[in-house]
């Protein structure tokens, strides 16, 4: 596993950190193949790369949605990625007993938007010296969210990020303010999740929605206004993928966006 993250705000001002990978881990070899062919990609675009994956999904809207493939079997298959491709990784925590354990597998810890104002777990997730990057919940401003960053710190680390995924708007949606990304990074770096901030959440059928053709948009305008990182969540066939397939990328569209981000990003420096 390796030592040193990529930061999030590179000495290269052209380049941006990338945190992608499917949802969930669905298995050995589906986690490999994509993490195999995102880190080939970015190595030749020269992009810094964390690995993510899910090895638990806790907020489901029904008692019968997939959540995992057992805990210590995805946290394995996690760090193998990492290992094999030479790149950092990260999952989600969604109690504070979670980080010490998910800490032995992965190099970032993220904290999910529901639970950002969760003392108790981002102590526990500062506890471990990993980076902690903290989601922005759909229900709180990006200025309240320097509390959450203050309580990473406050318990002696200061390696943070911010994460956007956007805002309640009615029941239903989700709204991106990009006034964020800079209010934020005035706290912390920011990474701007490109697939989850296009949810449609508490659909009627139970199954959370998306509108995935917009993200190509909403990661060019973050590359456009600041963001330090881009957070895609992608799948081979997203329509297939056990966990939020509704707003994933399909993955032979990655190269094709990453390029025009890289693309915006050095006419905005």
């Amino acid at each position: 596993m390796l030592n040193n993250i990529p930061s999030t705000t590179s000495t290269d001002a052209s380049k941006f950190l990338l945190i992608a990978g499917p949802c969930a881990i669905e298995g050995e070899q589906m986690a490999h193949d994509i993490g195999g062919q995102i880190t080939e990609l970015c190595r030749e675009l020269d992009i810094p790369f964390v690995f993510k994956g899910s090895y638990r999904k806790a907020n489901r809207s029904r008692l019968d949605s997939f959540t995992g493939i057992g805990d210590n079997n995805a946290l394995e298959i996690l760090k193998a990625v990492g290992e094999a491709n030479g790149v950092p990784v990260t999952t989600d925590i969604h109690g504070s007993k979670e980080a010490a354990k998910a800490a032995e597998f992965v190099d970032v810890l993220q904290i999910p938007a529901f639970l950002c104002r969760q003392t108790d777990l981002l102590v526990a997730a500062a506890n471990t010296g990993k980076v902690v990057n903290v989601k922005k919940g759909q229900f709180v401003s990006p200025e309240a969210m320097r509390f959450a960053v203050q309580k990473v710190k406050d318990s002696g680390n200061d390696k943070v990020w911010l994460t956007e995924r956007g805002t309640t708007f009615g029941y239903g949606d989700l709204v991106v303010d990009f006034r964020g990304i800079p209010a934020m990074r005035e706290y912390a770096p920011v990474v701007m999740d490109i697939t989850h901030s296009l949810q449609q959440p508490n659909q009627a059928s139970g199954v959370t929605g998306g509108r995935p053709e917009l993200i190509s948009t909403i990661g060019k305008a973050a590359i456009a206004v600041g963001a330090d990182a881009i957070f895609i969540e992608t799948h081979p066939n997203p329509s297939e993928a056990k966990s939020d397939g509704a707003n994933m990328l399909p993955l032979s569209q990655l190269r094709q966006l990453l390029e025009e981000l890289l693309t915006i990003r050095k006419a905005v420096v």
